[in-house]
């Protein structure tokens, strides 16, 4: 996500650095093409006309026209109005109220709704220890019960069975009431979608909310649709007490109009970004670690959250201890390190949250053929022998043939992981040296490991 604005900002920034102080006239130079980087980006016109505006007025003030670095002073003001577009602070759910706590989900068909109940319902499971029910209220589309449904049997949460000869109003009341029964701590109810905002939606979400008095009202909406997805939400919000929104498909945006724009226009803060299909795609939206992203300086929060979440730290530390002690980097260990890669949502995912990775780069990760490649490495391993995946150097030929055979794969694949893991045993061995974590992170600046993931 922000791939083309993060680009462009970082150009324009950059071309400040080789200049004295700042000016008014190299300050309006640089804010017209931020400016064209926004409506690049799909930001709406009144939210950049705005935060072009604050950022001259803050860039004139006269400690920063003294400021000896100018690309770094117009940096720092460019961050903080990005932080305060995006809302200052992240806005967490409020969930201390008497449970259940209802939450109802909004939005359009085709954003991605029912599976974001699932990825909400996980995360609270998981995140916050609350014990979660889902109940769809779609009588509308097909299998939408039934695949919200399937998708609570994944993330653990209990699901309240309704069907299409229900009443959206009804199911929502009833759902409540087994929610209570059951001591459920939240309630999570999806609602129907429509390919467009008409009256006869409008008053079927109405009713189901005068039914269940939410506590919160999220509505969910595609990021990829820029300025669009704030102008729906606006739409919404006048219709509803919206508490906040969820992003969907931001994985998909390279532009990021629809974060810079739906604060501004709606007046409701941004809740939750999905991006990804996995349950666990669903990330906390904190506006400076937004902001971070959007200047290229990363989010390196995020990720030692993450890391924490997903990251096997029992095996993590038994890895560290065999590194310390010398011993070989074998295939098991890096199946287990693509398999925690894969928990923390590929490579791809990882890349965008690092400082100084270009969006080339990003973008090269991000592609779906390394998620496949990926899979296919962890099918070769498993079709090592335990004597194999411990000792690689008693790997023959006829041995590779069987295991290209036994993966569904090519000799060529099994010669290119076999390479790749010694790339691997190398890196550990210098990361196991003396001073050589920092040794190879000087190596490493800027650039990614020869033919990784492969």
């Amino acid at each position: 996500m922000f791939e083309n604005l993060t680009d462009r900002l970082s150009a324009t920034l950059k071309n400040l650095r080789g200049q004295g102080r700042l000016s008014e006239d190299n300050i309006s130079e640089s804010l017209r093409e931020v400016r064209l980087a926004l409506l690049e980006a799909d930001v709406a016109l009144p939210v950049v006309k705005e935060f072009i505006e604050r950022v001259r007025v803050s860039a004139l003030g006269q400690e920063v026209i003294k400021s000896l670095s100018p690309g770094q002073a117009l940096i720092k003001i460019v961050n903080d109005e990005l932080v305060s577009i995006m809302g200052d602070a992240h806005d967490a759910l409020d969930l201390d109220h008497k449970p259940p706590v209802v939450v109802l989900m909004a939005g359009l068909q085709g954003v991605g709704k029912t599976t974001t109940v699932a990825k909400l319902a996980r995360r609270l499971i998981e995140t916050d220890k609350k014990s979660v029910m889902v109940a769809s209220a779609d009588v509308y589309r097909p299998a939408a019960i039934e695949q919200l449904q399937t998708l609570a049997k994944e993330v653990k949460a209990d699901f309240y069975p309704s069907n299409n000869q229900q009443k959206p109003v009804t199911i929502a009341r009833d759902a409540v009431a087994a929610a209570k029964k059951a001591s459920a701590d939240v309630l999570i109810l999806d609602t129907a979608g429509r390919l467009h905002i008409d009256d006869q939606m409008m008053d079927e979400i109405r009713a189901i909310h005068d039914a269940v008095k939410p506590t919160e009202t999220l509505f969910v909406v595609d990021s990829m649709t820029g300025q669009d997805a704030a102008n729906t939400a606006r739409a919404f919000a006048d219709a509803l007490p919206l508490s906040g929104v969820i992003l969907t498909k931001a994985d998909g945006d390279a532009r990021g109009g629809a974060a810079l724009s739906v604060r501004h226009i709606t007046g409701k803060p941004i809740k939750f970004i999905g991006s990804g299909e996995k349950t666990d795609a669903l990330e906390a939206f904190h506006p400076d670690r937004i902001a971070s992203r959007i200047l290229g300086m990363g989010d390196i929060l995020s990720l030692v959250e993450q890391a924490q979440d997903k990251v096997d730290h029992e095996k993590a530390e038994k890895l560290a201890r065999k590194v310390r002690k010398g011993k070989g980097f074998d295939l098991e260990d890096l199946r287990d390190q693509f398999t925690q890669m894969e928990n923390m949502g590929g490579l791809g995912n990882l890349i965008d949250k690092l400082p100084g990775m270009g969006s080339g780069v990003t973008q090269a990760m991000q592609n779906p053929a390394h998620a496949k490649q990926m899979k296919r490495m962890i099918a070769i391993i498993d079709s090592m022998t335990p004597q194999e995946r411990r000792k690689p150097e008693v790997i023959n030929g006829s041995r590779k043939r069987r295991m290209a055979q036994g993966s569904g794969t090519q000799i060529q694949d099994v010669n290119r992981l076999l390479k790749q893991h010694k790339q691997m045993q190398r890196m550990m061995k210098k990361m196991s040296s003396k001073g050589g974590m920092q040794k190879m992170m000087r190596g490493m600046k800027g650039n990614m490991p020869p033919n990784f993931p492969m």
